[in-house]
């Protein structure tokens, strides 16, 4: 009985020391391991119009979407039409497919890339600002029509373009 109360109070203990702690830090983490300023509140994100030579009709709301659904979902971050703390714009540059590999006369698979130009602003600290382009890919086999595997390989390659400016914008490891 003495050593469960014992063990009760030192993970109280604990559990207290552990707030503390993270209440003194200068950043707010979370599980996703963003890292962020605790006087920034919002967050503007700007549709990203497609700019690419090749135009899939909906590729500029879903990435756009996505991007905003990673930050609302994974961050405590208040999503605003304009002005926010932090701001990202840009616009899909690319939107391309390469044969890739060879069998006999034809691709043994297609790549489809996309590139997506990132501008990012904080608002709250001076000189944190960048400007970049993201690209992935995915690859699926040739003897598959784009039709029918677009769908799919655009959510997956939305979803590697957005974790990747999610990183860089609020996980500073």
């Amino acid at each position: 009985m003495m050593f469960t109360t014992f063990q009760s109070k030192l993970s109280i203990a604990l559990c207290l020391l552990f707030v503390l702690i993270s209440q003194s830090s200068c950043h707010v983490y979370s599980f996703t391991g963003a890292s962020i300023d605790p006087n920034v509140k919002t967050i503007s994100i700007k549709y990203f119009s497609n700019q690419a030579a090749k135009i899939n009709p909906v590729l500029s709301q879903q990435f756009t979407e996505a991007l905003k659904d990673k930050f609302t979902r994974e961050t405590s971050l208040q999503l605003i039409e304009k002005n926010g703390d932090l701001e990202l714009s840009g616009a899909i540059t690319d939107y391309s497919i390469l044969a890739i590999g060879r069998q006999g006369n034809q691709a043994a698979a297609n790549q489809l890339s996309i590139s997506v130009k990132v501008d990012f602003i904080n608002n709250k600290k001076e000189n944190d600002q960048w400007s970049t382009i993201f690209t992935k890919s995915a690859t699926y086999e040739s003897s598959q029509s784009l039709a029918a595997v677009e769908g799919e390989l655009v959510t997956q390659i939305n979803k590697l373009l957005v974790d990747e400016i999610f990183n860089k914008a609020v996980v500073n490891w």
